[in-house]
């Protein structure tokens, strides 16, 4: 009885052994079948050799259904799987092999590890979109166009509230810095900025998007801006006025989008590092990436620029403590009060300043939570309140000075009004009567008393004359 035996070939292999076939019906000769095959003459004469002695057989590769000298061993490849299933199931390969090889010391090619992953079901082949926009050249040197963008994101995975990170990256060297913060405000921006020039000094331009904390977004600006070629500024624009840098908002994320990748990026790799550093604070985790995420992350993905000149200002610290700040016009009080986010300050002016009652003073707050009061450029200093002082008189109701208003005036008894029939009489009687002081007139309807009083003989004539 014979064993059928079951022969796998590949499509290159079944067509040599067309060719060969036909060479050994003497239809071609060698030379013919080695040109139809692709092959050298000498090359063609080795398979030759192997089909005339052992059949089909011969044509096929001898490592088949075997691993290849340059296969990783067994071991290794579970280890990978296992340890990528257990810590890393959402990480990219890329990723992930970095983390292999920085914590485990298993040093495997991202591909390779893609292979193993796939066949044992952990990944899928995933779909690009296409590609509609062109990304446009670099800036030419370091701090010539600095972007700025927030990035609100659940960073800590459960562990704690949203928070956003502000990140900024230079457009030549792609040099990035980062710092969390509760929420994306005008103090968030200026921190992240004051660090940047903190570091590196002024930048030429800093481009951010249209967010209501660096553009004013109102119809009032837009035609204030048609009328005078001038945008109101918000407080972060008034700030980079003052320091001089040009400030330009992106009408869409693609035109900067540089940051935006930067974000979705972080959004991979600083979510999984700060879980498994198990950190779960703001400030923590902005310890984490000033002193090992960014570092680390800088050296490897940050180019050198095309122009070696730095493009960046220097600049103090007076200065950046006096623009990067948030101020404010309030009216001051009777009581010389001014209030500000919910609190009262009480001013203390000077002997030699006049009293600010009813004047514009202005409120700075620094990025440190300090408050001055200034008026026309004179500090004044101010006591924090836990209320507003009371008046020293208290004021009458409405309803007391809307009765006392509409209460009907009526004159003395010794008035002319009154005596006026009393003189009538003592002049039938041949008496004379002699015209009241005019302290004792009352007071005109405008509460003023009259000017000048003629009088005379009343006996005739009893009528007031005012003059």
């Amino acid at each position: 009885m014979t064993v059928m035996e079951i022969l796998q070939m590949s499509v290159k292999e079944r067509r040599r052994l067309s060719v060969l076939s036909r060479v050994k019906e003497g239809d071609w000769t060698l030379r013919e079948a080695s040109q139809r095959m692709g092959l050298s003459y000498r090359q063609a004469k080795r398979i030759w050799a192997r089909y005339r002695a052992r059949g089909d057989v011969g044509l096929v590769h001898g490592l088949r259904g075997q691993a290849g000298n340059r296969a990783t061993d067994r071991s290794i490849r579970d280890q990978a799987v296992a340890l990528y299933r257990q810590h890393y199931s959402d990480f990219g390969c890329t990723l992930a092999c970095e983390y292999l090889s920085e914590r485990h010391g298993l040093k495997v090619d991202d591909q390779t590890l893609r292979r193993w992953l796939t066949q044992a079901g952990l990944w899928r082949r995933r779909r690009r979109g296409t590609v509609k926009r062109h990304r446009r050249a670099r800036r030419m040197r370091f701090g010539e166009l600095v972007q700025l963008d927030g990035s609100p994101h659940d960073w800590f995975e459960g562990r704690r509230g949203p928070c956003v990170l502000m990140v900024m990256v230079d457009d030549a060297t792609g040099w990035t810095l980062g710092r969390f913060f509760e929420s994306e405000t005008t103090v968030a921006s200026m921190t992240i900025f004051r660090h940047w020039a903190q570091r590196y000094g002024l930048a030429e331009a800093l481009y951010p998007d249209r967010h209501s904390i660096y553009r004013v977004n109102t119809k009032e600006a837009d035609e204030v801006e048609s009328r005078t070629g001038k945008r109101p500024r918000t407080p972060f624009g008034r700030a980079m006025d003052e320091l001089g840098v040009q400030l330009i908002c992106a009408r869409s994320p693609q035109a900067k989008g540089r940051v935006e990748r930067r974000n979705g990026i972080f959004q991979d790799r600083l979510i999984k590092a700060l879980r498994l550093a198990g950190i779960d604070d703001i400030e923590s985790a902005n310890r984490f990436l000033e002193e090992v995420f960014l570092p680390k992350f800088n050296e490897r993905f940050a180019v050198e620029p095309a122009d070696e000149t730095d493009g960046h200002v220097a600049v103090t610290a007076d200065q950046l403590a006096r623009s990067l700040c948030v101020l404010a016009r309030r009216v001051v009080g009777k009581d010389q009060c001014v209030s500000w986010r919910g609190q009262v300050l009480q001013l203390q002016p000077s002997k030699r300043m006049v009293s600010l009652s009813g004047k514009k003073g202005m409120v700075r707050e620094g990025l440190d939570g300090s408050l001055t009061v200034s008026w026309r450029d004179r500090l004044v200093e101010h006591q924090v309140l836990a209320s507003r002082p009371l008046p020293t008189q208290p004021a009458a109701t409405l309803l007391e000075r809307v009765s006392t208003h509409r209460r009907p005036w009526k004159p003395p008894s010794d008035h002319p009004w009154r005596t006026g029939l009393a003189a009538s009489n003592a002049s039938k009687e041949g008496g004379t009567m002699l015209p009241p002081p005019l302290s004792r007139f009352p007071p005109l309807r405008g509460g003023k008393a009259p000017r000048k009083y003629a009088g005379g003989d009343v006996t005739g004539d009893t009528s007031i004359e005012r003059i």
